[in-house]
Parts: C-alpha cells; sequence; structure tokens
C-alpha cells in the first residue's frame, strides 16, 4: 500500500524549525519551564517554530505559551494522558495536528476549536469567515471518540483524517462535504452502517474500515473512482455490492475475517412467493399495462414496484419474492469476489462454465484461486 502522509519541507530546513521535546517524561509543570526558557529551547526563536513534537509524555493539558509559536504548522501531541484540547490549538496556524493515543473525548473537541482552523487559525480575523483551511491532516485515532465528530466535516481543505481505534458506532452522513480527502481511516470502531455520502468523497485513495461491525456496503462506493486501497477486514460482510467491479484503480482489497463465503449461500432458504406475487409476474410478463381505473391505486402502486431479474437469458420480475445468490467475479484482473445478485428464480442461477481443454484457463483459474485466498484471508 502507498504510503500516504501530509506534505513536507525540505528535511534540513525542517530540523532548523523543530522543536523536539518527545519521550522527555514532561508533565505539564515541566514543559512550560521549556518553553520559558530561551537556552532549554536552544536560543530558537518562537517566531521561526514551525514544528513541535510532544508526544510520549505525561502531559494532561497544553499551556497558554504554545500561542507564542505563532507560525506552528505541526504539532505533535501523541501518547500523552490529553483529555481536552485547549482554546490555544484554535488560535495556531496548525497544517497538522496528531493527537493520537490521548483520553480525549467528543466533549474535548469544542466547535470553536475547529471552526476557527476551518477559518485559518490565528491569520482570520472577525470578519474572515470566508477563509481558507489551513489543517490537512488530523489524527484523533486511539481516544475516546463515542460519535463521529461532525465539526470535522467543516474542514474542507483537508486531506487526512484517522478516526481509528475509537468507539465510533456510525459516520456522519455530512461527509460528502470534505471533497478534499486522500485518506479516510476509520478502522477499528463499532460501526455498523456506511453512509451513501461517502460516495461523494470524489478524491479518496484510501477508504480503511477494517475491525468494525459492517454488514453491508452501500452501492456508492462504486463512484470512488480514485479509490486504491480499501480495507474491509475483521467486518461482517456477506457479499460486495456488484458495482465494485467499476474501481478500476483498485490495488489492495482486504477481505479476511468475513463471512463471505459459501456457508451463507447454503443456508439460504426460499420462501415460496405469495399469489399477490404470482399474479403481479404473469401481468408483467403479459406486457400488460392496466389503466388507472382497471385496478386499485395500490395494486398499480406494486405493479410499478418490480425488479428486473439480473440474468440477462431471463426476462422476469421479482416483486418481495426474491433468490439471493452469490456469484464469483473476476475483479481487476487478479481477483475473484462475492457479489450478490438478486433473481426472480433459482433456476436463474447461471452455473460456472467449465474450462476448455488444451486452453490456458487451468492455469488462470490457478492464480484466480490463489488470488482469491489472497483477498478473502490476507
Amino acid at each position: 500500500m502507498e504510503v500516504y502522509t501530509s506534505d513536507s519541507s525540505d528535511t534540513d530546513s525542517r530540523e532548523q524549525k523543530t522543536l523536539d521535546f518527545g519521550r522527555m517524561s514532561l508533565d505539564l509543570v515541566t514543559l512550560e519551564d521549556h518553553l520559558a526558557s530561551p537556552q532549554k529551547a536552544l536560543l530558537k526563536s518562537s517566531g521561526d517554530i514551525e514544528t513541535m513534537l510532544l508526544n510520549h509524555n505525561r502531559l494532561v493539558g497544553l499551556p497558554r505559551l504554545l500561542l507564542q509559536f505563532a507560525n506552528l504548522k505541526v504539532l505533535d501531541l501523541s501518547s500523552n494522558a490529553i483529555t481536552t484540547l485547549p482554546d490555544a490549538v484554535c488560535q495556531l496556524p496548525l497544517v497538522t495536528l496528531i493527537a493520537k493515543n490521548n483520553l480525549l473525548t467528543n466533549a474535548s473537541l469544542p466547535k470553536s476549536l475547529l471552526s476557527k482552523l476551518a477559518n485559518g487559525g490565528a491569520g482570520a480575523g472577525a470578519g474572515g469567515g470566508g477563509g481558507t483551511s489551513t489543517l490537512k491532516e488530523l489524527n484523533l485515532s486511539g481516544n475516546q471518540l463515542t460519535h463521529f465528530p461532525e465539526q470535522v466535516t467543516e474542514l474542507r481543505h483537508l486531506k487526512y483524517l484517522y478516526l481509528g481505534a475509537n468507539k465510533i458506532s456510525s459516520v456522519s452522513k455530512d461527509i460528502w462535504k470534505m471533497q478534499s480527502l486522500h485518506v479516510l481511516s476509520l478502522g477499528g470502531n463499532l460501526i455498523s452502517e456506511v453512509p451513501e455520502a461517502v460516495g461523494s468523497l470524489n478524491q479518496l485513495q484510501a477508504l480503511v474500515l477494517c475491525d468494525n461491525l459492517i454488514e453491508i456496503l452501500p452501492t456508492s462506493i462504486a463512484r470512488l473512482k480514485n479509490l486504491k486501497s480499501l480495507l474491509l477486514h475483521k467486518n461482517r460482510l456477506r457479499h460486495l455490492p456488484k458495482d465494485i467491479v467499476a474501481l478500476k484503480n483498485l490495488t489492495e482489497l482486504s477481505l479476511r475475517d468475513n463471512p463471505l463465503v459459501v456457508r451463507f449461500v447454503q443456508d439460504m432458504a426460499l420462501k415460496p412467493p405469495t399469489l399477490l406475487e404470482l399474479a403481479g409476474r404473469m401481468v408483467k410478463a403479459s406486457g400488460q399495462r392496466p389503466g388507472p381505473y382497471d385496478i386499485p391505486r395500490t395494486l398499480a402502486e406494486y405493479l410499478n414496484s418490480a425488479n428486473c431479474c439480473v440474468n440477462p437469458n431471463c426476462k422476469g420480475v421479482f416483486f418481495d419474492n426474491r433468490v439471493e445468490h452469490i456469484k464469483f467475479v473476476d475483479f481487476c484482473g487478479k481477483y475473484r469476489v462475492p457479489l450478490l445478485q438478486y433473481l426472480c428464480s433459482s433456476k436463474c442461477i447461471e452455473p460456472e462454465q467449465p474450462a476448455a481443454r488444451g486452453s490456458a484457463q487451468p492455469a488462470a483459474s490457478a492464480s484466480s484461486g490463489f488470488m482469491m485466498r489472497k483477498v478473502l484471508l490476507g
């Protein structure tokens, strides 16, 4: 998988503009002492500092002295015991904010924090409501968030959003607003449903949904034309939407530890169709088109709800009664993945075509089998 990260500057220049206080066992008092002492800050001017590393310390909060670093672009607060992001963070022109592995809750993310970042941080004045967002990368993984932080959806220029290893149960339906997203990482949560709005993230290249409770993916996933990596392992998926084969740029697909295969197919039982279903099928098959005064309005609406059988050799329709069939389909020339089909009858299930003798198909089948194991098992 490609390594996705935010934009970075020249290495030498970055070292000159970095304060590294990581892994120093600092608490809030000793950090304030370091920030207030020019000698301990290596005589660097606060106006020159663009990156500050405070990771792996014993911080429970942050000092207001951070405000003196008016040009700070990167702030790494990871692996502390921070329970609240203070107002000082709101007023910094950050491009990257890393606060993973802390004790943050949804209440720790005040609207003032994200709205000020969205309006350009310290550079947005009283009339700066139309400013441009500076924040491009936000990492809140490994905290105690219980729901998707709605404030984040206002960060229209955010490219990298990491919310994994929390306790999030749903994804915001307003996520479509985040049109600049390249990476959306939501693995290791309690998500059971993915909204259709995810399919509107046109720039998305990596979607991480692994280790959740997802049973069904929205068909809108197929609209993510730039998607390269789709991680779905350790969920409850029984099938994939058939339109997923449209993702021609996808190079990484992880499906292991999902109930995707044969047992589900064998356990499905077909209930006999109702008389209404049978009558509706006969009417549709005969080509009759009852007028508005020929049948009750409820029956007319029922007839209009007919679904066509996906078998190209069948002209039949179905209403409420259908056969769910898993068909393994070649995907991206590399994989064979199980897609769900709705058929009008079990007779419409198309058998797998045997390979012709003397052709190269057996080798291809062996390769497909290997790649199938790769997809399903990792």
